[in-house]
This record gives C-alpha cells, sequence and structure tokens, in this order.
C-alpha cells in the first residue's frame, strides 16, 4: 500500500513538473507536446527500471539508469519548487497573465541554476569541520586525542568501494585515534553492500573504530544491522558501553526508530546504565533524539547524524521541524551535541548548500596543564 502510495505521488509530480515545462513559451514553440511527454516517461521509469535491471543482474545498464534517475529526483523537487512558487504568485495563470509565460521561463532557469550547483556540491568531497570539545574527567594524559567521525555515507549502488577508498584516505590524513561510524553506513535496499566492505576494513586507529547502527542497516531485503558494520571490522556499540581507555567510556544505541513522541528513550538509559562517575563519557546515536536522557545519565559529549543537513534545500526546514538539533553543534544540560550533516548523501547525489562533512573532533582535559 506505501509503494501504491508512493508511485502515485511520483507520477503526480511528474504530470506536474511537465505539464509546467510544456507550457513555457521556448519549448511550447519549438518541441511538440507528445515529446515531451515521451521524455516524461522516460524520466519517470528510470529510477524504477534502473532497480529492476539491477535486481535481474543487468548492472551494465542498471547503475546509469539509476544514477540519472536519482539525479532526476533532485531536479524534479527543484523545478516542482520553482514552478509551484510562480503558480502560488500567480493564481496558477490566473492572475498577471502578461507575466505567466516569462515567469515560468524563470522558474525554469532558476531550478537548472540550482540543480547544477547541488550536483556540483553533492559531488565533491566531503569537507573536514573541526571541533574542540572540553570532557570532564577526560584524564590529563589523553588531552588531544582525536578523532575522525563519519554519518550516512549511504554505501550501496549509487555510493561504492571507489568513492569509500578515497574517504578512508581522508580519514587517515587526520591521523586520528580513533574512528567513528554513527549509522546509515550503507544504503540497506540492496546487496552491493557487501561489495564495500574492503573499504570500510582499510578504516584504522590506535583506539579501534567504532560504530552504532543506523535505519538504513536494517532496510529491505539486507537487514544485516550490526552484522555488516561487524564484518567490516568495527566495535559496534548496541545499547551498552565500553572502556577504550582508562578514563574514556564510549557508549552507543541501536537506531531509536520507533520512539516517535521523543518522550522516553529506555535504550538510551540502558546504554549507559552505570558508567564510572569520574570518566568522560561519548555517547554515539544516529538520530539526534534523547539528548537530555544522555546527558542526565552523565554523558559529556553526543555524537550523530541522520538529518542531512537537510541535504536539499529548502526541506532542512522541513526536517529541522522534526529534529530541532538539526546540524552542527549544541550543548545540552551541560552535555555538548555535534551532529554530523552526512558524510554522503541519500538519493540523488545532490547538495544545497553545503557539501558532505568528516568531523574532526580534538578532546581536551579540564585537568591539563
Amino acid at each position: 500500500m506505501f509503494f501504491v502510495k508512493l508511485l502515485t505521488i511520483w507520477t503526480a509530480f511528474h504530470f506536474y513538473v511537465f505539464w509546467r515545462i510544456s507550457s513555457i513559451p521556448f519549448v511550447s514553440k519549438r518541441i511538440p507536446r507528445q515529446y515531451v511527454y515521451c521524455l516524461m516517461f522516460v524520466a519517470w521509469g528510470a529510477f524504477l527500471g534502473g532497480h529492476a535491471l539491477d535486481r535481474l543482474g543487468v548492472g551494465k545498464w542498471a547503475y546509469p539508469l539509476e544514477f540519472f534517475g536519482a539525479e532526476w529526483m533532485g531536479v524534479m523537487l527543484l523545478l516542482w519548487l520553482c514552478f509551484g512558487v510562480v503558480d502560488v504568485l500567480t493564481g496558477f495563470g490566473l492572475w498577471l497573465k502578461r507575466f505567466v509565460p516569462g515567469l515560468r521561463t524563470a522558474a525554469f532557469i532558476c531550478a537548472s541554476i540550482l540543480s547544477a550547483a547541488a550536483m556540483f556540491q553533492g559531488m565533491r568531497p566531503p569537507v573536514i569541520s573541526e571541533h574542540e570539545v572540553v570532557m570532564p574527567g577526560l584524564p590529563a594524559e589523553a588531552d588531544g586525542l582525536t578523532a575522525a567521525v563519519i554519518s550516512d555515507t549511504h554505501l550501496g549502488s549509487l555510493v561504492g568501494k571507489g568513492w569509500m577508498e578515497k574517504r578512508v584516505e581522508q580519514i587517515h590524513a587526520m591521523e586520528p585515534d580513533i574512528i567513528f561510524a554513527v549509522g546509515d553506513i550503507i544504503e540497506g535496499r540492496g546487496d552491493h553492500e557487501w561489495g564495500v566492505i574492503p573499504a570500510l576494513q582499510m578504516l584504522k586507529a590506535p583506539l579501534g573504530v567504532w560504530g552504532v547502527t543506523g535505519n538504513h542497516e536494517s532496510y529491505g531485503s539486507v537487514g544485516t544491522g550490526a552484522n555488516f558494520l561487524m564484518a567490516a571490522g568495527m566495535n559496534v556499540l548496541t545499547d551498552h558501553w565500553r572502556e577504550v581507555r582508562p578514563g574514556l567510556i564510549l557508549a552507543g544505541v541501536d537506531d531509536v526508530r520507533g520512539y516517535n513522541k521523543r518522550t522516553s528513550f529506555p535504550n538510551v538509559e540502558k546504554a549507559l546504565k552505570g558508567i564510572p562517575e569520574d570518566a568522560a563519557v561519548i555517547f554515539l546515536s544516529h538520530r539526534p533524539d534523547g539528548a537530555q536522557t544522555a546527558a542526565k545519565a552523565g554523558a559529556d559529549l553526543m555524537l550523530s547524524g541522520h538529518t542531512h543537513g537537510g541535504q536539499i534545500w529548502p526541506f532542512g526546514f522541513l526536517v529541522k521541524r522534526e529534529y530541532p538539533l538539526f546540524i552542527g553543534r549544541y550543548q545540552v544540560d551541560g552535555m555538548a551535541v555535534i551532529v554530523c550533516r552526512g558524510t554522503g548523501t541519500w538519493g540523488p547525489r545532490m547538495r544545497l548548500w553545503r557539501p558532505g562533512e568528516i568531523l574532526k573532533v580534538v578532546l581536551r582535559s579540564d585537568q591539563a596543564v
């Protein structure tokens, strides 16, 4: 039933966007309408066709179709937005009739420019975002420990082994003491994920590579959850904590979907139960939820992802309503919270306005002289 609803919405979006494209003077005067709607059918079926061919094992044709379909998804949403603004301002062409053709042309050009900018940002390597966090309880000899943090790489059919190998080079160039992966490392909707395991296994750090699951780790036919991350050589924190060196505790939770009311987080409490009071505690959670619970339980730093920073403007406004801890650094009841906007992308390889990021977090001791 969900698939039928999704397909209906997908189809309606296409009809609206191509209806407006066909009304642009340059198009209506030069391209027969049946050609426009043939193009619509091709665009509508590209992503679905790519998935179908992938399932049939025809990888040679599956990837370009799926890639085009994913990029078109982002372009179409921007076209829908720009055309929608013009329709609202003109009453769907009933007002300002003299200016409607020009405004629709301007909307098309604007969406095209935004799409090009989004593709550029989505394809470029993630940047390194640096943070320093003072952690009470961190021993003086641990002052300056560096953590590299990735999230939301969505490795799979569109983002693969080669891309991840370059991220490994970026991370190793930082010379981190420890590496964290805070969920949605795989796309979780096919079998391509297993091909990226060798790249993930290249990640090395003196204090290890640690991870928690995100919602995508348990999607579709893969359904691997923590098993995939463990096969990739990660130490997975599933609602529990570990002491990685004297005075430094790591705790983590499985993806917290299901706690939609966001008023109770029993798995957060479980993960932090029994932690030593005098230790520095880093808490990993894919979704930036349960921060107050974690702070109350004794965590000093919370690392999360999931929001993608909205990925494509203006959808960040909607995501921010769902997740007030949206992107960047916050302070919650004395605990530092850093939300990564994602190292990779979901769906279209597009971002507006900022590129993906890898976090570099330097831990500081309040006992250091």
